[in-house]
């Protein structure tokens, strides 16, 4: 009986002896790296648990944007399968879905003062689609600012190289660089050039020298949606296409009462005339043609100059040329034809007999130039139309908010 509980007891210590062997094999094959006992911990590893989809819409609804901020909606965890945006008048907003579907971005101009509904669907990993919307609401502009550009587009097929580029908004305007910024001027072939502020309203842009002949001038004024300050903002995008022609530039000399023109550098015409007498004296500088018409009344009134003001006058003018805004024109002047060559009487025009004006307005039109030398006038305002080249590179620089 004894040596039978002995056996028994032998027994049971054996038993636990092998568990114990077999679970320190267990462990020591479960942190083994080697690669056949390893590739269950790394498939554990690499399995992941299915994600619900989530939707951001931004801007958020508390923000006030400008129209031109897009809208995008993005999911994370899933891909898009709707999204629409509602105007309050119930259109819907073009947009763009990205390439894997994660991303959805406007892809118009918004409206301004307006609150815009988005919606959008996603289906996520887990199989299941959340709706998520939102709104988006734009800022109300205490004005809106109109650009008017200069020369009218499509007024005529081309102009003569010192014709400067204008735009004047109908409101004033507060931030410059902002409007600056969102004007954009490309000229082929390319050429320096600058923006400068005649006033709060109005800007001008010319190059650094006379454009060049054949140039093409493409303006861009992007100023939709763009604060310009004090609570205006641009109402809406404009573009223009300009044409440069030729070279023509007439240079009138009062000390010889001669003036000749130039064609593409080259002298093709002298003609005798008379220019502004000493008490309304033709402005020195510079000058471009903005006007022309075949007959024209010449009226003093139009600039302040009004009866019984010694200097005042009105007259029927043929062959007239505007070259300033205070009444300089290029014109024929049958009462002055013997002064001309020989003296300046005139009330600041320039002068010419009825065969010279003819030609001059045949061969000579809007954006030309007229300069000026010996005239005893003082220069020509750069505010004064298109004063633009009387001013210095340097000077004309310093008329940009951007410098």
């Amino acid at each position: 009986m004894a040596s039978g509980r002995r056996t028994r007891r032998g027994r049971a210590v054996a038993g636990s002896l092998s568990a114990l062997v077999a679970l320190t094999l267990l462990i020591s094959g479960c942190s083994s790296t080697d690669s056949g006992q390893a590739g269950g911990g790394q498939q554990a590893g690499t399995s992941s648990a299915a994600a619900q989809a989530q939707v951001t819409i931004t801007p958020g609804a508390d923000t006030e944007v400008t129209p031109k901020t897009p809208i995008v909606v993005k999911a994370a965890n899933g891909t898009l399968s709707t999204v629409t945006v509602t105007s309050p008048k119930g259109n819907q907003v073009k947009g763009e879905l990205s390439a894997d579907k994660t991303t959805w971005t406007s892809a118009e101009p918004l409206g301004y003062d307006s609150t815009y509904q988005v919606a959008a669907d996603a289906a996520g990993s887990d199989g299941k689609t959340v709706h998520q919307t939102g709104s988006v609401r734009t800022v109300a502009p205490k004005a809106q600012a109109f650009p008017a550009l200069i020369p009218a587009p499509n007024s005529q097929p081309d102009f003569g190289v010192g014709q400067p580029i204008v735009v004047q908004f109908d409101q004033d305007i507060t931030d410059k660089a902002a409007a600056e910024k969102a004007l954009e001027v490309t000229a082929t072939p390319q050429q320096e050039g600058s923006w400068y502020w005649i006033s709060k309203k109005e800007v001008h842009y010319r190059p650094r020298e006379y454009w060049q002949p054949g140039t093409t001038i493409t303006l861009k004024a992007n100023v939709y949606g763009v604060d310009l300050g004090g609570g205006v903002y641009g109402k809406t995008d404009r573009e223009v296409t300009y044409k440069i022609h030729d070279s023509w530039i007439a240079k009138a000399d009062g000390d010889t009462n001669q003036m000749q023109i130039f064609h593409s550098g080259q002298l093709v015409k002298t003609m005798p005339i008379s220019m502004g007498k000493d008490e309304t004296p033709t402005h020195l500088g510079p000058h471009v043609i903005s006007f022309k018409s075949e007959k024209y009344t010449m009226d003093s009134c139009t600039y302040g100059v009004c009866p019984p003001d010694p200097k005042a006058y009105r007259s029927e003018e043929n062959w007239s040329l505007r070259i300033s805004n205070d009444g300089e024109f290029v014109h024929e002047n049958p009462n002055s034809v013997g002064a001309q060559g020989r003296s300046n009487v005139s009330h600041g025009c320039i002068n010419l007999n009825a065969e010279n004006a003819k030609w001059f307005y045949q061969n000579l039109g809007l954006g030309d130039v007229v300069e000026v030398t010996n005239s005893g006038g003082q220069k020509l305002p750069v505010w004064d139309l298109y004063g633009d080249w009387e001013l210095s590179w340097d000077q004309w620089q310093q008329g940009s908010a951007l410098k």
